[in-house]
């Protein structure tokens, strides 16, 4: 089974490189870091250390790109030949070899379309207390909303592995709604026992300031909630690729 790694980025040049020297020593099929247009020396920093780096525009060249996470992660997917797509965030410090094995391990079963890490979270030095968006918003909504779920304890992981197959045929929503969007839609094709959880023990990355969490936990509930069908987000997303490619 072939991994195309997906590594969304958009100026992480501090961190980029380590990130993608962690995941080339699984050996993957290919990793691939998608470049949003970075001011910074990411690309450059990337490159360098051994990774194919795609600028978003030249995936899918005739449609214009859109800010956010999401439409980086859904051009990824467009670009991948992989079997199973993992995605792993730019901004990791200390990141451990293996998670790229760890993620795609569960696709041995047939029946497993979607892999999310669990692990702890960290803030500010201190071994817990991370993942705010997570604990306050996504998680009380899901066991509200969608209880079949409340089990995932990292629901808005950006480390996670999905079947090829099976993200050709989702919408991807756009910015930070996009985890959310692929857990709910995946569970709603394939039901909640085709997504596990792998421990990938401690994460550490870039946490942000609370200015620039509200307007992401505004985009996860809008997400969240227009997947129960509770009035219209307004969250824009791009349709299955499987139309597309």
């Amino acid at each position: 089974m072939k991994a195309s790694v997906v590594i969304p980025a958009l100026n992480e040049e501090a961190t980029v490189a380590e990130v993608v020297r962690a995941v080339l020593a699984d050996e993957p099929h290919e990793v691939l870091v998608i470049d949003a247009d970075s001011t910074d020396r990411t690309a450059a920093e990337a490159a360098a250390a051994g990774a194919r780096v795609l600028n978003w525009r030249e995936i899918l060249p005739e449609i214009p790109t859109r800010p956010g996470k999401g439409e980086s992660l859904w051009r990824g997917v467009a670009a991948a030949t992989g079997d199973v797509v993992v995605f792993i965030d730019a901004d990791l410090h200390r990141p451990a070899v293996g998670m790229v094995r760890a993620l795609t391990a569960p696709f041995t079963d047939p029946a497993v379309h979607l892999v999310k890490a669990d692990y702890q979270r960290t803030i500010n030095g201190q071994p817990t207390g991370g993942g705010r968006v997570t604990e306050l918003t996504a998680k009380p909504l899901l066991r509200a909303l969608f209880p079949d779920l409340a089990h995932i304890n990292q629901p808005l992981a950006g480390e996670y592995a999905i079947r090829r197959t099976t993200a050709l045929q989702l919408p991807f929503a756009a910015g930070y709604g996009v985890e959310a969007g692929l857990l709910v839609d995946v569970a709603d094709l394939h039901g909640a026992t085709s997504i596990r959880q792998v421990d990938l023990g401690v994460r550490r990355h870039r946490n942000r300031p609370l200015e620039e969490l509200g307007p992401m936990a505004d985009i996860v509930a809008a997400t969240l909630l227009e997947k129960a069908g509770v009035g219209e987000g307004g969250v824009g997303k791009r349709p299955a690729l499987s139309g597309i490619l």
